[in-house]
């Protein structure tokens, strides 16, 4: 019986060892990830003592230039289909957010909603932008109509894609956001990261995991390792309740209000899609089937067709 005890145990113990070191993921320098996701015409720009990873692309004399803002553990990579297809003509800026993307942790620590909302300010006081319109996904549709609020004469126009705002019950929730929000495992959550985690994660947010392809899963992937950004998500996510007191809100937008939203997103349902449409006085509302949490990422061609109709 011993001898069969110790096989077994030597056995597992050699099972885990292969896992950790398997799944072995230590924090990437930012400098090692520049040469893939920071090519031309990505630039970094010193704000609130970060490094911000930024892109401004299309005309120079737009009065309006359209602001994308991603959403959680995303990047500005997310609106590529976006900028492609808007930037011919109208100026388009994205960022990396603190916390995520390159850009990385916030000096302070602090990501709650008024600190991203003070971002968003000088980020367009940087690129001397009198007036925008902001379009967000997820969390950045959160920031996107707090800003609206925060500085009304600011923001031109919005555009909430599967936007943050009322309070959270998903129908689903990606292995990642779990595990981040269980503080106790962060000591290995930072070192440790499966791959297949990952790729779990982007085909949760969905409505067609077909569609993820493999370098997708590597940019979220890659974009994760950056140093600091998974001590980042799991304090980001202490937020979540304050952020949820802020849904009384909602109602004093006033400015013209474009919501979008995948009929799949089981992260935020469409009835938050709907909860927008209903507050917000005037603001129209479209919902595209068979798409999920992203369907600006999912359907660039379908989605961006509707915002085009929209600024027109």
């Amino acid at each position: 019986m011993a001898n069969t005890f110790w096989t077994l145990f030597l056995s597992l113990l050699v099972a885990c060892i292969g896992v950790l070191a398997w799944s072995w993921a230590p924090d990437r320098s930012v400098d090692s990830l520049k040469a893939r996701w920071a090519a031309p015409p990505s630039r970094f720009v010193t704000l609130q003592g970060m490094q911000v990873h930024v892109r401004d692309e299309g005309p120079r004399d737009d009065p309006t230039p359209i602001v994308l803002i991603h959403g959680t553990s995303a990047s500005l990579h997310t609106w590529d289909g976006w900028v492609a297809a808007l930037s011919p003509h109208r100026r388009v800026v994205r960022m990396d957010l603190p916390g995520f993307g390159l850009t990385g942790p916030a000096p302070d620590g602090d990501y709650s909603m008024a600190r991203y909302t003070g971002f968003m300010r000088d980020l367009l006081d940087l690129l001397n932008i009198d007036q925008a319109v902001l379009a967000g996904n997820s969390l950045g549709g959160g920031i996107a109509w707090q800003t609206a609020l925060a500085h009304p004469t600011r923001v031109r126009q919005l555009v909430l894609v599967d936007a943050t705002g009322y309070p959270l019950q998903p129908q689903s929730m990606p292995i990642g956001f779990r595990l981040a929000q269980m503080s106790w495992l962060a000591p290995v959550t930072q070192k440790v990261l499966p791959r297949s985690m990952i790729a779990a994660s982007v085909r949760n947010v969905y409505g067609q995991p077909e569609r993820v392809s493999a370098d997708l899963v590597d940019r979220y992937y890659e974009l994760t390792l950056r140093e600091g950004n998974r001590a980042s998500l799991t304090k980001r996510f202490q937020y979540r309740s304050s952020d949820a007191a802020l849904a009384g809100e909602i109602s004093q937008l006033r400015q013209p209000t474009l919501i979008l939203w995948g009929s799949e997103d089981r992260l935020i349902p469409p009835e938050h899609g709907q909860g927008f449409n209903k507050d917000i006085a005037g603001s129209q509302l479209q919902v595209f089937e068979g798409l999920g949490h992203v369907p600006h990422e999912e359907d660039p061609e379908a989605t961006v067709q509707a915002v085009k109709s929209f600024l027109n």
